[in-house]
């Protein structure tokens, strides 16, 4: 199981989400425990951060450590052109 940490920046986007999006988009990122048994998680090439989860009009960008088993969530965007 990885332990899942919250930047403060991810933090401070998340609470401007919609009510009902941050309840999907916490059941989302708690399946992250099981990475990289993970759906809906690509990783990224030529990016700030390593992976990306897709939760329906959003995107969770994370780093992982897969030696120490943390993951560091680093943002969460709505999507659109300036997203990547």
């Amino acid at each position: 199981m990885y332990a899942i940490n919250w930047s403060n920046r991810a933090k401070n986007q998340f609470r401007k989400i919609d009510r009902k999006e941050q309840g999907t988009i916490i059941d989302a990122v708690d399946e992250l425990e099981n990475f990289p048994n993970t759906k809906n998680v690509i990783a990224l090439t030529k990016h700030e951060y390593g992976y990306r989860m897709r939760v329906g009009n959003y995107r969770v960008m994370f780093d992982a450590d897969t030696t120490v088993r943390i993951i560091e969530i680093q943002r969460v965007r709505k999507r659109d052109e300036q997203t990547y």
